[in-house]
C-alpha cells in the first residue's frame, strides 16, 4: 500500500467510512465451527481492531489511512494469498476510487508498465454516472430493490510494449454495510417509479439522494481480467459503423483493434476489393486504406496480384493463406510478384483472409508485420472472432457504394439499357473518387463507345398526322352540331334573336370546319363556344327539361381539360397506344433472345409507331469476342422480327374498329461510328461529323421519295431497306431469300432510288412484300400478301 494515498473528494450519495467490520463477523463465524486455525486467527485480528477501533466503527477520513498501513495489511492478509500473488489481478477500494488499498502483486506489475505518472480511471463513466451507480449501490443493498444498473467498469492500461491493455473489474461487495443518516428521507415506492424513468436525469438522483446521506461502511474487493480481446471486438463492430459513414479517423483505430487482438504492436491492416465484374483486386472506393497486395496500384487482375496457394485459397478454399517468413518465400519464388510486393514494402509475415458473402468473393481483408514470424497459420485463427463483422461492414459498404453509384447515373443520365451500365458505373466511380479527393469541379463526363455498329428499324403509322386531323374534325363538327341542337331548343321556347345570331355564327364554323380544318380553327372554335355559348348553359337549365337532357348531352361529350369533344381523337389515340404496345411487346420479348445471341445496347421509342436503335461491337460487350458474324446475325433477326411485327399489326387490325396502316423500314450503315452519350441532353447520339450523316438519314428517310415519282418509299405492306453500299444489297438480298422460304416474305422485290436527300446522295433501297400468316381453319389460306388482306377485309 501507498504510504500517500489520495481519494476522490467528490459530490457523492454515499459517506465513504472504511472498516472491517463484516470482514470480523465473517472471521468470527467461521471460528464458531471450532476451527483451531480461525480461532487463532481471529485472537490475532481481534487485539488490533481493540487496539483501533476506528477499524471497526469507520474511519471518514480516507487519505489518513496510510497511518493504518501495517494494520491493514495483516486485517486483509488472507483475502490475498500468497500463491495466487503472481496469478490474480485484485485490489481491495473504495467504491469507485482510483486509489487501491491493497492490491496483488501482478496488479502492480501491470500498473507500473503504465509508467510513474500512470493513474487508472474508469474509462467509460463520468461524475454523472458515478453518482447515480452509488445511489444503485444504496437501492440494492439498503432497500433491498432487485434493480440491475450495474454496466461494466474497465480500466485502460498501457503495457510495456506501448500497447493499451483492457482490464475489467469485477466488484465484490461482501463486506460492505450501508445505513441511512437521520435527516435522509426514505426513498419510497413513487420515488423508485420516478428514477425508472430518468436514469440520465442527475438533478431527480441527486434530488431523492442527497449528497452524503448515506452512510458505506466497509471496502470493496474488485477482480480484474484482460479483457483486450473482448473490447477490441466491441471497437472494432461500432466502428465499422462509424467506418460506413465515413469516419475518417477509423482507419488509425482500424490498426490499433487488430494490434491489441494479436498483441502484436506492429502488425497493420489492409484491404483488396474483388469487383467481381472486371475480374481484378481494386482500392477500396471511397475509403482510405491501404492495400498490401496491390501496393500502390489503383488495381491489378487476380493472377498477377495472388501466388498459387493464395489464389486457390481465396477463390477456391475460402481459408486464410498466412506466410511466416516473406523473406524466405521470395527466395524461393522470386518470380512471383506478391512475394516481391510484400518484400518491398518491408513485410516480414502476413496473413490473408478472403472476405465472403453467400459463397461470393467480396475481398480480401490484409494484416501485415515487418517481423519474421509474427503472423502464421496458427494466430490466424483469431480472426475466427471478427471476420463476421468485416463481411457485414464490406456487404453494407458495397450496398452503399452501389446505391451511391446508382444514384448518380440516375442523377447524372436518363434509364439506361443494363449492356452499357458498366461503362457508366466506371465514370461513376472515378466521379465518386474524385469528388471524396475534394476536386469540387469534377463533372460526369460524356461517355463514348467507338467502334460500334448501328442498326435502325421503325414501324411507322401511315398517314398519323392526317388521320389525326380528321379525328379533331370529327369531334368539333360533333361538338358544333350538339350546340346548335340546344340553341334551336331554346329559340323554340324563347325567340330571341341573340339566339338566331348565335347559331348563326355557330353554323359558319361548320360550314368552314367541313370544308378543311384551318391550324387555328380549333382555337377560334373553342373560344367562341367559352365566351357565348357556355355561359347560357345556366340560364338554360332552367327552361325545360329538354333543354337539360340537351345540355346534359353536351357536357358528357366533352372529355378534355379544354372543353373540346374528345371522343374520334380519343379512338384515334387508343388505336395508336394499343398499336405501339402489341409492337413494343413483340419487339421486346425477341430482344432478350437477341441479346442471348450476342450482348448489344437497345433502346426503344413509341411515336406514332415503334422504332428501335442497336449498337453493337467490343466497345459495349468488353470483351474480346466481336467478330462481325454476330452484326450479320442480328441484321438478319432484326428483318425477321419486323416482319413478325407487320403480322402481329396483321392479327390486330382485324379487331380494331379503326384499323391503323402501318409501314415498316430498315436503315442500313455499312461502317462502324462512336456513339456518346450526352449528358447535357441525357441521350446517345452518333459523335463526330461524318457519323453525323447517319442521324440525318435516320430521321428524314421515311419521308423520302423514290426517285422520278411521288411516290414515298415506305409503303403498307412491304418492308424497305435504305443502304447506300452494293455489299449490303447483296447481303440482304441473301437474307430475304432465306426468309421468302420460311413464308415470312413474298416474292415481290424491288430495287429502288431515293432522291437526295439534304446533305445525303445515293442512297438505295429494297422493298419487298410480306407475307401475312393466317391461323389454320380461319380462311382459304395460309399466307396472304398486303393486297389480298384488303381485299379479305373489304369483303
Amino acid at each position: 500500500m501507498k504510504t500517500s494515498m489520495q481519494f476522490k473528494n467528490q459530490d457523492f450519495p454515499l459517506d465513504l467510512r472504511f472498516s472491517v467490520e463484516k470482514l470480523m463477523a465473517h472471521y468470527t463465524q467461521e471460528a464458531a465451527t471450532d476451527h483451531l486455525q480461525a480461532q487463532n486467527r481471529i485472537k490475532e485480528l481481534t487485539q488490533i481492531t481493540q487496539k483501533f477501533p476506528e477499524l471497526i466503527t469507520g474511519i471518514s477520513d480516507l487519505d489518513n489511512l496510510s497511518q493504518y498501513q501495517e494494520q491493514i495489511d495483516n486485517l486483509l492478509l488472507d483475502l490475498f494469498p500468497a500463491v495466487l500473488q503472481s496469478n490474480e489481478i485484485k485490489i481491495v477500494s473504495m467504491p469507485f476510487q482510483e486509489t487501491v488499498l491493497q492490491s496483488t502483486k501482478r496488479y502492480k506489475s501491470i500498473i507500473a508498465s503504465g509508467g510513474e505518472e500512470y493513474t487508472p480511471e474508469i474509462t467509460n463513466f463520468d461524475d454523472n454516472h458515478y453518482y447515480i451507480m452509488g445511489c444503485s449501490i444504496i437501492l440494492m443493498q439498503y432497500y433491498g430493490y432487485k434493480i440491475d444498473f450495474r454496466r461494466p467498469f474497465y480500466y485502460e492500461i498501457p503495457d510495456a510494449s506501448g500497447m493499451t491493455r483492457s482490464y475489467r473489474m469485477l466488484y465484490n461487495g461482501d463486506f460492505v454495510g450501508i445505513e441511512k443518516k437521520p435527516e435522509t428521507p426514505e426513498i419510497t415506492e413513487e420515488d423508485v417509479a420516478v428514477l425508472l424513468d430518468n436514469f440520465d436525469n442527475i438533478e431527480v438522483w441527486k434530488e431523492k439522494f442527497p449528497s452524503q446521506g448515506y452512510i458505506f461502511k466497509g471496502f470493496v474487493i474488485a477482480n480484474l481480467y484482460d479483457a483486450t480481446v473482448d473490447v477490441s471486438i466491441s471497437n472494432l463492430k461500432s466502428g465499422l459503423l462509424r467506418y460506413d459513414q465515413d469516419d475518417t479517423n477509423f482507419t488509425e483505430d482500424f490498426h490499433k483493434i487488430f494490434q491489441a487482438i494479436f498483441n502484436l504492436p506492429e502488425i497493420q491492416i489492409g484491404f483488396s476489393n474483388y469487383n467481381e465484374q472486371e475480374g481484378k483486386f481494386e482500392l477500396v472506393p471511397l475509403k482510405k486504406i491501404n492495400s498490401y497486395i496491390l501496393y500502390g496500384e489503383t488495381e491489378a487482375t487476380c493472377t498477377s496480384a495472388l501466388c498459387e496457394g493464395s489464389y486457390d485459397a481465396v477463390f477456391k478454399t475460402g481459408k486464410y493463406f498466412a506466410v511466416s517468413d516473406i523473406k524466405q518465400y521470395h527466395k524461393r519464388f522470386p518470380d512471383i510478384k506478391m512475394y516481391e510486393n510484400f518484400k518491398d514494402q518491408g513485410i516480414g509475415s502476413v496473413i490473408l483472409a478472403p472476405v465472403r458473402y453467400k459463397g461470393n468473393l467480396l475481398g480480401i481483408f490484409e494484416l501485415a508485420s515487418p517481423n519474421v514470424g509474427e503472423l502464421n497459420t496458427i494466430n490466424a485463427n483469431k480472426l475466427e472472432d471478427v471476420m463476421p463483422y468485416i463481411v457485414e461492414a464490406v456487404v453494407r459498404n458495397k450496398e452503399q457504394q452501389e446505391n451511391e453509384i446508382e444514384l448518380v447515373i440516375q442523377n447524372e443520365c436518363t434509364s439506361i439499357h443494363q449492356s452499357v451500365y458498366w461503362k457508366f458505373e466506371q465514370e461513376a466511380k472515378r466521379f465518386l473518387k474524385l469528388q471524396a479527393q475534394g476536386d469540387a469541379n469534377v463533372q460526369f463526363r460524356d461517355v463514348v463507345f467507338k467502334d460500334v455498329y448501328p442498326l435502325f428499324g421503325q414501324i411507322d403509322i401511315k398517314g398519323s398526322s392526317e388521320a389525326r386531323n380528321k379525328a379533331t374534325q370529327k369531334d368539333i363538327l360533333l361538338q358544333l352540331d350538339k350546340a346548335i341542337e340546344i340553341l334551336k331548343e331554346a329559340r323554340s321556347i324563347e325567340s330571341l334573336p341573340i339566339y338566331e345570331q348565335l347559331e348563326y355564327n355557330l353554323n359558319e364554323f361548320l360550314v368552314e370546319t367541313k370544308e378543311q380544318l384551318e391550324v387555328d380553327s380549333e382555337r377560334k372554335i373553342l373560344n367562341f363556344l367559352k365566351e357565348n355559348i357556355r355561359p347560357l348553359f345556366s340560364h338554360l337549365l332552367k327552361r325545360s327539361d329538354k333543354l337539360k337532357a340537351l345540355i346534359t348531352s353536351y357536357r358528357s361529350q366533352i372529355e378534355d381539360n379544354l372543353g373540346l369533344v374528345y371522343r374520334h381523337r380519343k379512338e384515334y389515340d387508343e388505336s395508336v397506344m394499343l398499336l405501339n404496345k402489341r409492337m413494343a411487346a413483340v419487339l421486346e420479348k425477341k430482344q432478350k433472345t437477341a441479346q442471348n445471341m450476342y450482348p448489344h445496347f437497345f433502346e426503344l421509342f413509341k411515336t406514332d409507331g415503334v422504332e428501335h436503335n442497336m449498337y453493337l461491337g467490343e466497345a459495349i460487350t468488353k470483351d474480346d469476342s466481336f467478330n462481325k458474324i454476330y452484326l450479320y446475325n442480328l441484321r438478319l433477326w432484326q428483318l425477321q422480327v419486323m416482319c413478325e411485327m407487320e403480322n402481329e399489326h396483321f392479327s390486330l387490325s382485324r379487331k380494331m374498329d379503326h384499323p391503323l396502316e402501318v409501314a415498316s423500314m430498315i436503315l442500313v450503315f455499312n461502317t462502324s461510328l462512336s456513339v456518346r452519350y450526352r449528358m447535357d441532353e441525357k441521350r446517345f447520339d452518333v459523335d463526330g461529323t461524318y457519323n453525323a450523316r447517319y442521324e440525318v438519314v435516320k430521321k428524314r428517310v421515311d419521308k423520302a421519295y423514290i426517285k422520278g415519282t411521288q411516290e414515298r418509299i415506305t409503303q403498307a405492306g412491304k418492308i424497305t431497306i435504305v443502304y447506300s453500299q452494293y455489299e449490303d444489297e447483296q447481303e440482304y438480298l441473301r437474307y430475304i431469300k432465306f426468309l421468302q422460304t420460311k413464308n415470312y416474305l413474298g416474292s415481290e422485290i424491288e430495287i429502288l432510288q431515293l432522291e437526295d436527300l439534304q446533305a445525303v446522295t445515293g442512297l438505295k433501297a429494297l422493298r419487298v412484300n410480306v407475307l401475312y400468316a393466317q391461323k389454320k381453319g380461319k380462311a382459304k389460306k395460309s399466307f396472304y400478301t398486303y393486297e389480298d388482306l384488303m381485299e379479305e377485309i373489304k369483303a
